[in-house]
């Protein structure tokens, strides 16, 4: 018969015991990723590189399409708030998108990430990007986006002012974040190839949607020169950000050299 509303249960108290706490599965590390909400190439990325003993973790902001410079920019007002949705104590975080980082500014993106979690390193994608060129030794840049002119164009100004040479930057012109992570990775190499140019020497293809990370080394054997992708930047800059070192094979120069 089951129990009637007026039924009592006295459960026996919890015995006394002591937790025996470890530092869980993510032994080496803990990584947080503010992710765009078209976003579908650089969560995958970041799982496929990351070794399984570091943890990694994402959240979301809206980006209106089209994708403008103004709708960028606008995407900076609720980094802060997506930083604080992450678990706490990450030892760095980022905000995935080129250049949604330089439309609200290098600073600024580091600071609203850090606002809720004061001990994560944070940074920007496009700071990732930087650092990876000049590891590399890249100095005179040709460079491939999904973007509008408009986007291209701002781009390229900041590349620029941090010292780069852009010898040119050809965009595919899509409108919207959803289309630009169903560009064929076969589209992306040979839009590579295309505006390599014998006085370049590096290539860098810009958007955490493009599926970049899969053929950079089919790049940088068919131009024998160094290649940067924005996820392929992201992972290896957050990395070493968080003191993980390892060697990888099958991502190109950055990840076998450096």
């Amino acid at each position: 018969m089951a129990a009637g509303p007026e039924t009592v249960h006295r459960w026996a108290p919890s015995k006394p015991r002591s937790a025996r706490l470890d530092k869980g599965r993510h032994t080496r590390g803990r990584l947080g990723f503010v992710l765009l909400n078209s976003e579908e190439t650089a969560d995958d990325d970041i799982r496929n590189i990351v070794p399984d003993d570091v943890g990694v973790f994402y959240t979301r902001v809206p980006l209106a399409d089209p994708v403008t410079v103004a709708n960028l920019a606008a995407v900076g007002d609720d980094l802060a708030t997506a930083s604080a949705l992450l678990p706490p104590e990450m030892d760095a975080i980022a905000y995935v998108c080129t250049s949604g980082s330089i439309a609200f500014g290098e600073g600024p993106v580091a600071e609203a990430l850090a606002e809720p979690q004061p001990q994560a390193k944070t940074t920007s994608l496009v700071s990732c990007v930087v650092e990876a060129m000049h590891v590399l030794g890249m100095k005179r840049i040709v460079v491939g986006t999904p973007y509008l002119d408009e986007v291209n164009h701002m781009e390229a100004d900041f590349l620029v002012g941090h010292g780069f040479d852009v010898l040119d930057i050809q965009g595919l012109e899509l409108m919207t974040g959803r289309e630009m992570c169903y560009v064929t990775p076969e589209q992306i190499v040979e839009f590579a190839v295309e505006i390599d140019r014998p006085d370049a020497d590096g290539i860098f293809m810009s958007c955490s949607a493009l599926r970049t990370v899969e053929v950079v080394e089919e790049i940088e054997q068919r131009t024998g020169k160094p290649v940067v992708g924005s996820n392929h930047a992201l992972i290896w800059r957050m990395m070493r950000l968080a003191g993980i070192e390892d060697r990888m094979e099958g991502f190109g120069r950055l990840y076998r050299e450096h």
